[in-house]
């Protein structure tokens, strides 16, 4: 499977979708620091929300396969600068969390909109709570590079 770091703002479901690949309990707990698992990291939202944690993002980025662009349809503004993907020498997926709360289709089309714009290569929309499309993901991640 390959590794990827996960990064996207404060509360947009980045530790929950640790949780749910790695078929623990679900339960909310804000991430303070960075956290390795064997097939993912998991950085703090502040790391994308403040520009003089670009460089950590960019040194763990080493260590990984491809980079998570995490966005919850809960969330209205952007959070990613245009082309943040450019940032990192590795593939850069979206990843749309939250789908279940989404109070329309527009909502979630919104959030692909940001993430693209961010310039990510794919995207994948899932609910890490009711267990939607992360097969899909873990698909993704599992296949062999062609």
């Amino acid at each position: 499977m390959k590794k990827i770091m996960l990064i996207g703002s404060v509360g947009s479901g980045k530790t929950t979708l640790c949780q749910r690949i790695q078929g623990e309990t679900i339960k909310y707990k804000k991430t303070q620091s960075v956290e390795f698992y064997s097939q993912m990291i998991d950085t703090p939202g502040e790391f994308v929300l403040h520009r003089r944690f670009y460089s950590a993002l960019q040194m763990m980025a080493a260590s990984s396969d491809v980079i998570g662009f995490v966005c919850s349809v809960t969330e209205l503004g952007q959070t990613f600068s245009p082309y943040f993907a450019q940032n990192f020498t590795k593939p850069c997926i979206g990843i749309i969390t939250k789908i279940d709360l989404a109070p329309n289709e527009e909502a979630i089309i919104n959030a692909e909109k940001r993430l693209e714009l961010a310039g990510v290569d794919k995207i994948f929309r899932l609910s890490a709570v009711e267990d939607e499309g992360i097969a899909e993901l873990i698909a993704y991640l599992s296949k062999e590079e062609e």
